[in-house]
């Protein structure tokens, strides 16, 4: 969505009047009118069939709310959200943010403001899906991590390691299946000379 001329708004709101004249503004303003809903269970049909850029999304409305439309529409379908409201109170602020919406407007709205409040709710947008993505990443890559810690109990004459449930690995075994350490194995000079003295008689000659 670079520019207005092909941003494609939703337009949800349960008094014809005033979405007639949102539409006016919004046409008027070069913006796309993706579709009209009368109520949120609509908003949340309609956002998969015309995937909007962003929603002009009326709060109290009838068969559902704005807040619970908003709340569905970013589980199945996330899309930048402008709230329509009448009033405007702390408690609606911190639920229309917990529910994802970026911006808010009070009708009825000029259309300065609501060009103001798709630019936020959109940048807002943006940066909660890139927040989502290096969150995504972190646990992947937390979850690709082992780490070995604390005192692990260890035979003095085999070396075995014991583990959670009082099995004894070899300690290559354990630490594999801890880490993500992968063994090779070769014979260090010690053990050549002491388990295999004609092998290190030979490389002497």
């Amino acid at each position: 969505m670079n520019t207005k001329k092909n941003t494609r708004v939703l337009i949800v709101e349960d008094d014809h009047l005033i979405s007639e004249f949102i539409k006016a503004l919004l046409n008027h303003a070069g913006y796309i009118i993706a579709g009209e809903a009368s109520d949120g269970k609509e908003a949340v049909s309609m956002v998969e069939t015309c995937n909007p850029d962003v929603i002009l999304m009326d709060i109290q409305m009838p068969v559902m709310n704005g807040i619970e439309a908003t709340k569905q529409i970013f589980e199945t379908h996330p899309t930048p959200v402008v709230a329509l409201t009448a009033y405007e109170s702390q408690d609606f602020v911190h639920q229309a943010s917990e529910a994802g919406i970026g911006a808010y407007l009070l009708k009825p709205p000029e259309i300065n403001e609501i060009e103001r409040a798709i630019v936020i709710a959109v940048a807002r947008f943006n940066d909660m899906l890139e927040l989502r993505r290096l969150n995504a990443d972190l646990k992947k890559a937390l979850e690709k991590v082992k780490t070995l810690s604390g005192m692990l109990p260890i035979c003095a004459h085999c070396k075995k390691i014991r583990d959670d449930q009082g099995y004894w690995n070899q300690v290559e075994v354990y630490i594999k299946n801890h880490s993500d350490v992968e063994f090779t194995h070769g014979i260090c000079p010690d053990c050549i000379s002491k388990f295999f003295p004609e092998i290190e008689g030979k490389s002497n000659e």
